[in-house]
């Protein structure tokens, strides 16, 4: 028997052999998705160093997309949520099964980004807001991270959302 023979340079160069599937490309994010995105990496910033909103914003700055964000969500979600951390932490503690600081700091950036949207974004519904911060538990978070945000804060969402979060779902 002979050996396989390998394409001749010629037959590659005119397509005679199966190219790769072309990867898909990733939907384009919304100007509120990079918002939550860039203020999650300044609360993780926070919760792990401490500081003020400043020196988080600062750090997250240069990151990509900085631009792109709606500046108006960012800085509701970064500086609101460091400013109401405390009241925050309140809604969350009657929901998770530990304290607050025990919880992985990305963990607590996302249950703090869902709350604070729960509490103060009436604009949003709660489902989206529960729904933008599972996805930002599967992006940066931990491997079932997620299922744990979405459980927490459907709780959360009875009580900050009730007539809401009870109403019958068409």
């Amino acid at each position: 028997m002979s050996e396989p023979q390998a394409p001749e340079a010629g037959a590659v160069a005119a397509g005679q052999t199966k190219a790769p599937a072309a990867a898909k490309r990733a939907a384009p994010k919304s100007a509120r998705r990079r918002s939550r995105e860039l203020a999650l990496q300044g609360l993780y910033r926070w919760l792990i160093a401490g500081g003020d909103g400043a020196a988080a914003e600062a750090d997250v700055r240069e990151l990509e997309g900085f631009e792109k964000m709606d500046r108006a969500h960012f800085d509701a979600l970064l500086y609101g949520g460091i400013e109401q951390a405390a009241a925050l932490d309140e809604v969350l503690t009657r929901h998770v099964d530990r304290k607050t600081t025990l919880l992985s700091p990305i963990e607590h950036g996302v249950l703090m980004i869902g709350v604070y949207e729960l509490m103060h974004c009436l604009d949003i519904p709660y489902r989206v807001a529960i729904n933008e911060a599972v996805e930002l538990a599967k992006s940066f978070g931990g491997t079932d991270g997620h299922k744990y945000v979405n459980g927490v804060l459907d709780k959360c969402a009875a009580d900050l959302r009730p007539n809401e979060a009870r109403a019958p779902r068409r």
